[in-house]
Parts: C-alpha cells; structure tokens; sequence
C-alpha cells in the first residue's frame, strides 16, 4: 500500500568526501546528515501510514471506499522490495522495516476482506427478509435512513469523548470543516518533528559512526543485478498500485471511506524520501543506481496529487470529521 512505502534506501556505492567538506563530526558530513533527517522523516511517516485508515475503517465498520487492487498491488511491492533488501543484503533494520511493511499491509488487506464479508452477509439476510423483490427498495430506504440516523447519534457520542490522539490521526473536530486541515496539519508537523529527533538520538548514540571498512558489492554483480531488478518491480507496483484506486474514485465520484491523513502521510514519506536521496550526494553514479526507487517515489506523488484533487471536486470543497467525503449518492465498483 505506500502507495509506497520504500522502506530501504538504495544500494550507495563509497563516496569520497573531500576535506573541504563542512562536518559535523569525524565521520559525518552535511549532506549526510541532511539525508539522515529527511530518511527518518521519511520513515516515520511510513510506520504511522496505516493508523488513520485502519481508524476510518473501524469507525465507519466498513472498507467499501478502498479498492482491493489498489492493497494487492502494494502488498506485491512490498514484498519485492522485502525481498530486494534480503538479496542485497541491506542493513538488518532496513530488512526489518520492510517485513514491518509487509505485515502492516496484511492487517489492513484483513480488516478490509472482514468488513467486507461481513457486510456481504448482512446484506443477504436483510435481502431474505425484505419479504418479495418489488418490496425491497423502500425498505432498503428506511434502513438507510436508520442507519444514518443511528450512524449520527454514535458519531456525536464518540465525539463527546476526551481522545486527542485519536482526533489529530482521523482529523476529527467539533467543527469539521474549520479544523479537520488544521488537525491535519498537526499530525504532519508531529511527523516532522518525531522524525528528525529519532535521528538525532541515533546520531549521539553513535548509529551514523561510519565502520572502518564497508563491503559494496560490484554493480556488475549477480547480487547487485538482482537488486535492481527487483528494485525496478517495487517501483512499477508502487505506481500502478494507486490506478484502481483513482479509478474507483472516479466511478463513484466519491471518496468516501479514504482517510484523507494516510494519502497525507503517503506524500510526506515520497517526498521526504526523494529529498534524502537527493541531499546525499548529486553523482551520476549514484543517482543512477538509485533510479528506481526515486521513480517508485516521486513518481507516486504525482498520482497522490490526482487523488487530492478527487477529495476536492468530490467533497464540493469540505472536509468531512474523517477527512473525507461524507456523502456518496453512486454505487461502483473498481
């Protein structure tokens, strides 16, 4: 889903750092120490991706709004990318970050095949005792309207409990339209924020000291190939991964179910990570070996923006106590 989550930075070949350099210890330069922050960053936003869609989901019992397609086909990134980083041989953490990826992909793809299933078969029994086909509709539109009513009641309940965090991780407010971008925007400073102190606690405790020696594998090698082919499938699914979603969108001209928080944290991790990779270094070499995981990254940015856009024209200018659009009058499937 991350929609993607890219978990490991590419394989980085040694790169010579001059005296000139500016330093911030014996071993660490600014860019280094750039492309550290903007990583941890990057990696916060990753590990906190799932929270505000998993809450979305429990709270509405539903996962209609998420396409099927959109999990599966990022669950497969990140399984290549997870196998990429035990082929390559990647630091025990990065492997460790993408198996956490994996799983936290699998939660959400459950959830969502539960509520589904269950709802399926809610919907069968109320359909056996409707009585006769012609006396189905408006039946139907009374449990709709009971539903609502029922869903409104249990909203402003909850509502009326003192739970901060979760009002900042599902942008929920007493007045949604007013503070939802605001609650929003809190959650996207406190990422900044936790990101970059982890990396200065790993810094003074010595986790960016580099080694005396480091073994970087050929780029001609069997294990570097491998890499980046697979490198390359990670990225192809984390691109086409959001397509069903938009497409769905689109059907329903609604966005209805999507936590507007987990496409915002999507975007701060592919950002953040593109501006770690880039502050690093500028050599060709580099940048090269680093193709695929940059287009896997920025690439899906552009496809996060069209999705903001469908929030926009969707939700006719408001953002609903989720984060999303409240209302959803069409019926697709994607």
């Amino acid at each position: 889903m991350k929609i993607l989550p890219l978990s490991a930075f590419p394989p980085i070949s040694n790169l010579e750092i001059r005296a000139s350099d500016t330093m911030l210890s014996q071993n660490l330069s600014i860019n280094e120490a750039l492309s550290g922050v903007f990583g941890s960053v990057s990696l916060t936003a990753w590990i906190c991706l799932l929270i505000p869609q998993l809450i979305t989901n429990y709270k509405a019992k539903s996962a209609e709004g998420l396409s099927m397609g959109f999990l599966a086909i990022w669950l497969f990134g990140d399984v290549t990318n997870l196998s990429g980083a035990l082929v390559t041989g990647l630091a025990p953490t990065a492997t460790a970050l993408a198996g956490y990826f994996c799983i936290s992909d699998l939660i959400l793809i459950t959830q969502c095949i539960y509520y589904n299933v269950r709802n399926a078969r809610i919907a069968r029994q109320r359909r056996r005792s409707s009585g006769t086909d012609s006396s189905e509709e408006r039946p139907l539109l009374r449990r709709n309207s009971t539903a609502s009513g029922s869903h409104v009641r249990r909203s402003r309940h909850e509502q009326s409990k003192p739970d901060a965090i979760k009002r900042v991780v599902t942008a929920e407010d007493e007045y949604p339209n007013k503070s939802a971008w605001f609650n929003n925007l809190l959650a996207i400073v406190a990422i900044h924020l936790v990101g970059a102190a982890g990396w200065f606690i790993s810094y003074r405790v010595g986790a960016w000291d580099k080694p005396d020696s480091t073994d970087v594998p050929d780029s001609s090698s069997p294990t570097a190939i491998s890499g980046m082919v697979l490198g390359y499938a990670s990225a192809l699914c984390y691109l086409c991964a959001r397509i069903p979603q938009i497409v769905k969108n689109y059907r329903q001209k609604s966005c209805e179910g999507l936590a507007l928080l987990f496409f915002l944290f999507s975007l701060t991790g592919n950002l953040m990570y593109g501006l770690s990779v880039f502050s690093y270094s500028q050599d060709a070499e580099y940048l090269v070996k680093a193709t695929p995981w940059l287009l896997g990254s920025l690439g899906t940015i552009v496809e996060d923006g069209i999705i903001f856009y469908q929030f926009r024209i969707y939700s006719g200018g408001h953002v609903s106590e989720n984060g999303f659009n409240g209302v959803n009058d069409a019926h697709g499937s994607a």
